[in-house]
């Protein structure tokens, strides 16, 4: 039986005359189902739950139908969604927060931590039989999350400028005390029991803030990724959704075999997820088998090659190569937005991330049909039908 994937996507909600971001969520919700919609903490920003779903060809039907919806909603309001890690225009450094008391609280405890948290993620669950088995296989799969981070990366620009980033959400991400790479736990008991000591030493106020890059949900029988960008093309979610479930695959069985596979240092995976934002796909990623400077494309296609039998036992293999070389040959979604910029303007970056989200693909080079003046910063300022449905 296959194992099942959902995935969460987190949208910027953007004014289509201008390309800004505006906090517009509580309006588009009103026109959404809660059940598969819901808010984030600044009220630019909206969230999809997906359905449940053992193949790659449902989960994309899903995602696409999920972004229409959105679409719809807010085009009626004159407005856009944007999956993307950040938006390239945006007016200034604070947010709109949601009004909810936890959110309140984080935007008083955290500061501008919490001000500049408008940023947007994909999270993927894959099924696990139980929190044992899920705290038990991080150690073997945290090390290839990098490259997954390198194929989402779509958050160049931050406040109107290039960051020289292809990930600039997760700089601004691991600002959170608990973001980044997740340790190494005997079982679950082991990792509640840092959870609870991190909650007491008064961090955190839950351990809904528990924001590794992968944790073993906590309402939910799976365990959910969460180092990547959101993704303008829903077909990219696919790709990463369908190589975190076959490294989960991979990891189960070598669980179950008894190989040893991991040493307990995991200290270079920060500094290889600081390598895949910066580099995205047009730059090296360090491999995750000998910690080395590589060529982006050799260690992608050296993880594909390493995941093809647990892809196969899926029916995921076709899919995932295909989707892999394509994405390594039109470049991320950051080096897409960059020629965008560099072509027309940020205005004209925005424009492609709406159309991709939407499905749409542009001809290179193709003007949009009207334009409109991008906005000018001042320095200083720039500052579904399915049966499941995923909680947030």
């Amino acid at each position: 039986m296959a194992m099942r994937i959902g995935v969460e996507e987190e949208f910027h909600i953007l004014e289509v005359e201008s390309g800004l971001l505006v906090p517009r969520a509580g309006a588009v919700l009103r026109r959404l189902p809660r059940r598969t919609f819901t808010t984030e903490l600044h009220q630019s920003t909206v969230e999809s739950n997906s359905g449940v779903h053992a193949t790659l060809a449902g989960l994309y039907a899903d995602l696409t139908r999920t972004r229409r919806r959105l679409d719809a909603a807010a085009s009626s309001l004159g407005l856009a969604v944007a999956a993307a890690g950040t938006a390239p225009l945006a007016p200034g450094v604070s947010g709109h927060p949601t009004a909810d008391a936890r959110y309140r609280h984080m935007v008083e405890e955290y500061r501008q931590v919490a001000d500049e948290q408008l940023i947007c993620g994909a999270q993927v669950h894959v099924d696990i039989p139980d929190r044992d088995t899920a705290v038990g296989v991080m150690c073997t799969v945290s090390p290839r999350l990098p490259v997954l981070l390198a194929l989402s990366a779509s958050s160049p620009f931050w406040q109107g400028t290039d960051t020289g980033y292809a990930s600039w959400r997760t700089l601004l991400w691991q600002r959170w005390p608990t973001a980044g790479p997740v340790g190494c736990f005997a079982d679950a008991a082991q990792y509640d029991a840092a959870v609870d000591d991190m909650v007491r030493t008064g961090v955190i106020s839950d351990p809904g803030m528990i924001y590794y890059d992968l944790r073993p949900s906590a309402h939910l029988p799976t365990l959910e990724l969460r180092i990547c960008d959101a993704c303008p093309r829903a077909e990219t979610v696919v790709l990463v959704a369908g190589l975190f479930r076959a490294l989960v695959t991979e990891a189960l069985e070598l669980r179950a075999a008894g190989a040893a596979v991991c040493d307990g240092r995991h200290e270079w995976l920060r500094g290889a997820s600081w390598r895949a934002a910066r580099s995205g796909l047009e730059g090296a990623l360090v491999d995750p088998v000998t910690h080395r400077e590589a060529p982006a494309p050799d260690v992608v296609r050296g993880l594909l090659a390493r995941l093809r039998p647990a892809l196969e036992a899926h029916g995921d293999w076709e899919t995932v190569s295909d989707l892999t070389e394509a994405a390594l040959a039109e470049g991320s979604a950051a080096e897409r937005m960059r020629r965008k910029a560099r072509e027309e303007d940020l205005l004209a970056c925005a424009d492609l991330l709406i159309a991709e989200t939407r499905g749409e693909r542009r001809p290179r080079g193709q003007a949009p049909v009207a334009r409109r003046q991008a906005p000018r910063f001042v320095a200083g300022t720039a500052g579904s039908g399915a049966p499941e449905v995923l909680g947030s």
